[in-house]
């Protein structure tokens, strides 16, 4: 039941490491009051899918806090560097 344009933005954040909007980051960093006021009516309904799919599906390493979602992301263009 996750929209379709939540679950792209979730695969583009896990494979290219690409920051999802708003109402993701509050969801990707447990701030649930944040969630749910930036949540769409797709997402709002769906909350409860998104959040299954992230502890169930998405790498434990890339959720949990802003500061592992910005290290994640960070990564990235450390690797991109030339950063090991």
């Amino acid at each position: 039941m996750i929209p379709d344009h939540t679950k792209a933005a979730l695969d583009r954040y896990v494979n290219d490491r690409i920051l999802p909007g708003g109402f993701l980051i509050a969801v990707l960093s447990n701030d649930l009051f944040g969630a749910v006021g930036r949540a769409d009516s797709q997402n709002l309904a769906a909350l409860g899918d998104i959040v299954k799919y992230i502890y169930n599906e998405l790498p434990s390493g890339c959720w949990g806090s802003k500061e592992i979602i910005w290290k994640y992301v960070e990564d990235r263009f450390y690797k991109m560097v030339g950063g090991e």
